[in-house]
């Protein structure tokens, strides 16, 4: 583990070395580009960190995605942006701010947007988002999803129920080669267990037959394919590239869409030894598989809401 530890490290410096300093011009934009990525991510705290980076950028082209991630299934995440989108001061934000301050069921995030759409209006010259007699009254304005309650403040407060019913189906590895059967086997229930942790762990997907039907939610079959898993010497690196394929289907097998994507390991030639090769697969793997997930997620809820 420690020579992997700094294999690691020296990939990152090489890849460091290689790209050289980016333009500060396009640093921000591809900065913005990566933080709204990031806001699909399973991870609360990464999304959280990513509305609050978006947040102190004062950028106007952070207007988007920061509109987006007030429709974040966490209360805390909804509320840094809203507050975030109060200190950009953009007027585009006030509908969606009003329809939070109004409408979002957890008290903060509702405190958050009612403050930042005044200052928005404030900002722009115009008059106040609402009537003195028609504002809305933060402490006890009624939530529009009764049944998805936020963390809130009490110790034994309710998360969000689950609103995503996934069933993963099938894994292959059918990438071209000559990969053994059991080397196959081995990589194609990496991403079936990697894709099933990662559901597991995310609280708005259930994996479980009967929390589905309790909350009424239509499965998305899931099948798993490995489409190239390819081992190439490119300059002074050895690289490892996994590509994986999603097939998501209907409660009643009708194919609903297609996703792909992949991830790809680098070891410098001199470091590299063909006895690591299983375990840089399995690393490659996993990470496109966790990639794959946060692009799944946003897909399925894009569906769901569409």
């Amino acid at each position: 583990m420690h020579g992997r530890s700094r294999i690691g490290c020296l990939i990152v410096l090489a890849l460091g070395l290689a790209a050289g300093a980016p333009r500060v011009a396009h640093a921000q934009v591809d900065r913005i580009g990566e933080l709204t990525q990031t806001l699909s991510s399973s991870s609360e705290k990464e999304r959280l960190a990513a509305a609050v980076a978006l947040g102190k950028l004062g950028d106007r082209r952070t207007l988007k995605p920061l509109v987006t991630a007030l429709s974040d299934p966490s209360p805390p995440v909804r509320s840094v942006a809203a507050a975030a989108l109060g200190k950009l001061g953009h007027r585009a934000a006030l509908p969606a701010l009003k329809g939070a301050a109004t409408d979002d069921v957890d008290e903060h995030v509702r405190a958050s947007a009612h403050d930042a759409a005044i200052a928005v209006a404030r900002a722009n010259g115009l008059p106040p988002p609402w009537p003195e007699a028609t504002a809305p009254r933060i402490s006890t304005a009624k939530p529009r999803r009764p049944s998805r309650p936020g963390f809130g403040n009490q110790p034994r407060a309710l998360g969000p129920e689950p609103d995503l019913y996934v069933m993963v189906n099938s894994s292959a590895d059918d990438s071209p080669g000559k990969t053994d059967k059991s080397a196959r086997k081995v990589h194609a229930d990496i991403i079936r267990q990697t894709l099933i942790d990662q559901c597991k762990s995310n609280p708005v997907i259930t994996t479980t037959d009967s929390e589905a039907r309790r909350l009424g939610l239509d499965p998305r079959h899931i099948d798993l394919s490995v489409v190239k898993m390819e081992v190439a010497t490119v300059g002074e690196f050895v690289e490892i590239d996994a590509q994986l394929r999603l097939a998501i289907s209907d409660a009643n097998g009708k194919l609903l869409s297609f996703l792909s994507g992949g991830a790809k390991v680098q070891v410098p030639k001199h470091k590299f030894d063909a006895r690591y090769l299983p375990n840089l697969r399995r690393e490659a793997l996993e990470n496109a598989m966790r990639g794959m997930f946060d692009k799944l997620l946003a897909h399925l809820r894009d569906r769901t809401t569409s």
